[in-house]
C-alpha cells in the first residue's frame, strides 16, 4: 500500500529536508579542483550530524559505505567517495544525499561544475534542472505519475539529451525508498493517480549521449554505457491540495 502522509507528517519530512537543503548550500563551496570525494563525504556527514537527531540515511543502506553518493562525469549515480578520487578542473560532480530525522527521511541531489566547464556541459546541467522543475510542476492532485515522467522527458529531449530509463525516482517517508516508482519518462495520463499526501523523490538523470547505463565492478557505481557525461538533480516533493511542496529547500 502506498501511504498518504498527513500535514504533520509532511512537516516532519520537511524538517529532514531542510537539513539537506542547508547541506547543499554549504557543500557547493567545498567543490573545487584538488578536493577528494572522501573529503566531501566527511564534510557532508559532519554537517548532517551537527543537527540534533539527524543521521545520514544512505550510510549502511543496502550496505552502501558512505554518507554521500559522489558521481563524477560519466558516473550517473551511486559513486563511492574515495580519498583517491580527486576533482579536476572541468569535471562535473553529482552529489546525492539523504537525511533521517525523528524517524522521517528526505532525499536530494545536485550536480555542480568543478571550476570552469564546457558549454555543452553547462547546458546539460541547466536542462536537467529545468527537467526537475517541470516534473515538480506536474506533481499535483489529479495528475498521474506518467505526467511527471513525460514532463521530465520532454524538457530533457528538447534540449538534445536523453533520460536514463532503468533508474527511477520513488516514494519517501519512513524509509529512504518507498513506493511508488517515479520514472523520468512516460505517457501523460498514465500510471498512479496523484493524491494529496503523496511524497515523492523526483530525480531526473540526464545524459549527453544515449540513455544506456551499466554498473561497474564495485557493484554500486552506475555509468553511462557510452562514457558520456550525466547530470542528476533531485528534490523530495509533497503533493498537496495547494500544489507541489518542495521539502528539500534550505
Amino acid at each position: 500500500m502506498i501511504p498518504l502522509r498527513t500535514s504533520a507528517e509532511i512537516d516532519a519530512i520537511r524538517a529532514a529536508g531542510k537539513v539537506l537543503g542547508q547541506l547543499f548550500q554549504a557543500i557547493v563551496k567545498e567543490v573545487k579542483p584538488g578536493t577528494t570525494t572522501a573529503k566531501l563525504d566527511a564534510f557532508g556527514e559532519a554537517f548532517i550530524r551537527s543537527h540534533e537527531g539527524a543521521e545520514p540515511s544512505f550510510k549502511g543502506l543496502y550496505g552502501f559505505p558512505a554518507s554521500l553518493c559522489t558521481s563524477i562525469n560519466e558516473e550517473v549515480v551511486h559513486g563511492i567517495p574515495s580519498p583517491r578520487r580527486l576533482l579536476r578542473e572541468g569535471d562535473i560532480l553529482s552529489i546525492d544525499a539523504g537525511v533521517r530525522l525523528d524517524g522521517w527521511c528526505a532525499d536530494c541531489a545536485i550536480t555542480v561544475p568543478v571550476g570552469d566547464t564546457q558549454a555543452e556541459v553547462k547546458a546539460l546541467l541547466e536542462v536537467t534542472e529545468r527537467a526537475l522543475q517541470a516534473g515538480i510542476r506536474n506533481a499535483v492532485p489529479g495528475n498521474r505519475i506518467g505526467d511527471i515522467g513525460s514532463a521530465v522527458q520532454g524538457v530533457a529531449e528538447a534540449g538534445g539529451f536523453s533520460v536514463v530509463r532503468e533508474l527511477v525516482g520513488h516514494g519517501v517517508g519512513r524509509e529512504p525508498h518507498e513506493e511508488p516508482q517515479v520514472p523520468n519518462f512516460g505517457r501523460p495520463g498514465s500510471g498512479l493517480r496523484l493524491m494529496p499526501g503523496l511524497v515523492l523523490a523526483i530525480e531526473p538523470m540526464v545524459n549527453t549521449g544515449g540513455p544506456a547505463i551499466r554498473t561497474l565492478g564495485d557493484r554500486w557505481t552506475v555509468v553511462t554505457a557510452d562514457g558520456k557525461r550525466s547530470a542528476h538533480f533531485e528534490h523530495t516533493v509533497a503533493v498537496t491540495k495547494n500544489g507541489p511542496r518542495v521539502l528539500t529547500m534550505a
